[in-house]
């Protein structure tokens, strides 16, 4: 018995873009959207209308037009860095959700193609638009959203690891910057002995305020 929930069957049958265009971070959550009955099935313009039919094939529902206000279906697309003019800002690599552009800060970015979905998602970052999307010459398999969905939950994964590692971060500076708590002051413990001249001493001074009043009486 197939231990896969109906979202994941979903998923499987998505391009694995990981484009937004759906309106959902990524496949995944469009998937479940779909499963929960949140969603329609045709709002994935990289799965065109042979992604509509296969989920509709899947759910026994009615085969829909795609809704074109998510996007137009076309030719596979990669993102191409006009390194010459790449300021290494990062952006571009922080908003790739397959970690398919790398560089560093302040140093030149270059894309990954063979990694590249075609999401387009690093263009609107870059401040310089140096970053174009331009045809693959190719066509996206079936392999190709295999490793977009690993990539992707990678990706995710790391993300996550660091921002745990980034709080628990934040929170030692924030107890090493916290004054520790002062102790309550606590009384000097007085001995038996010392108690004992205490009250001696008490009662030699009344005795000696009494017998001053009755002299002057």
């Amino acid at each position: 018995m197939s231990c896969l929930t109906l979202a994941d069957r979903i998923d499987a049958l998505l391009p694995q873009t990981q484009c937004t265009k759906c309106g959902y971070d990524g496949c995944q959550p469009y998937a479940q959207a779909i499963a929960d009955g949140a969603a329609p099935i045709n709002r994935c313009p990289p799965g065109g209308d042979d992604g509509i039919a296969a989920l509709a094939a899947l759910l026994h529902t009615a085969v829909l037009p795609l809704d074109q206000t998510r996007g137009e279906p076309g030719p596979l697309l990669v993102a191409r860095i006009d390194e010459a003019h790449c300021i290494g800002c990062t952006l571009c690599i922080r908003a790739c959700p397959v970690d398919a552009i790398v560089g560093a800060n302040k140093r030149m970015h270059t894309v990954l193609t063979d990694w590249c979905t075609g999401c387009d998602l690093c263009v609107a970052p870059c401040p310089v638009d140096c970053i174009d999307m331009v045809p693959a010459n190719r066509a996206w398999t079936s392999a190709d959203a295999d490793a977009g969905r690993q990539r992707h939950r990678a990706r995710q994964l790391r993300l996550a690891r660091e921002t745990a590692h980034n709080e628990r971060l934040m929170a030692a500076s924030a107890e090493l910057d916290s004054p520790a708590p002062l102790a309550a002051a606590q009384p000097p413990a007085i001995s038996t002995d010392d108690e004992t001249r205490k009250r001696s001493a008490i009662e030699s001074a009344l005795a000696r305020a009494r017998a001053r009043r009755t002299a002057s009486t």
